[in-house]
């Protein structure tokens, strides 16, 4: 009986060793993957979730994965970070084994947060534009436009609208400094944010204003990993 249950002991250590071994593979071939598919600067970080993890490894299905990626750049447009979770995840561990390059590694649905910095905000903004913050659906901008030659302080608030392919900024309930009348001042301020082709074929679904900038919330369905 003492026999037996030592037995079982190590039979449950080797399978929680035999287990974790499996997902750091999996995890690391994944974002290799996506990495080289989307053109990363840096290898993502994966997280598969749920224990024990090789039940689904051996179904090749798995419910959910975590995908973190650093700073990347898209049209012209510096990205800080996107977090995005994958689910339905199809990833045969025996295609991952004998030949990962031709597995099809591929997600139900995933969704996902994209952040636009405030210092990419700053570059898109026209000439004496400055992005203070917001919150919501909103942001606040300050600075100079020039009109006729001259440069007049002026302040708004800054509408987020989504585009085809991009963020709109309209100003709103703008403010200029000696109460000058500008026609048209709209157009000194408002600016748009291309944000398309996005990894993971992330579409906007929403956009909001954060402390450090834009997040963009988007979704997308049947997205190949590789």
């Amino acid at each position: 009986m003492r026999k037996l249950v030592v037995f079982l002991i190590l039979l449950v250590v080797v399978l929680a060793v035999l287990d974790r071994v499996a997902v750091a593979g999996v995890q690391r071939e994944i974002a290799r993957q996506i990495e080289a598919k989307y053109d990363l600067s840096s290898t993502p970080t994966v997280h598969v979730e749920g224990i024990p993890f090789l039940t689904q490894a051996i179904s090749g299905h798995y419910e959910e994965i975590s995908i973190a990626m650093g700073e990347l750049t898209r049209e012209g447009v510096t990205i800080s970070k996107i977090d995005a979770t994958l689910y339905g995840v199809s990833a045969p561990l025996a295609d991952l084994i004998q030949d990962a390059s031709k597995a099809d590694l591929r997600a139900e649905r995933v969704t996902g947060t994209v952040v636009i910095s405030r210092k990419t905000l700053d570059a898109r903004a026209p000439r004496g534009i400055k992005i203070e913050g917001g919150g919501g659906d909103t942001l606040r901008v300050s600075g100079k436009v020039t009109v006729l030659g001259q440069n007049i302080p002026v302040t708004a608030d800054m509408k987020i609208e989504t585009v085809q392919g991009g963020i709109r900024l309209i100003p709103s309930d703008v403010k200029i400094a000696g109460g000058i009348s500008v026609p048209n001042v709209e157009k000194f301020i408002g600016f748009t944010v291309p944000v398309k082709n996005l990894p993971l074929n992330l579409k906007i679904n929403k956009v909001r204003s954060v402390p450090e900038g834009l997040a963009v919330e988007g979704s997308a369905t049947d997205v190949p990993l590789r």
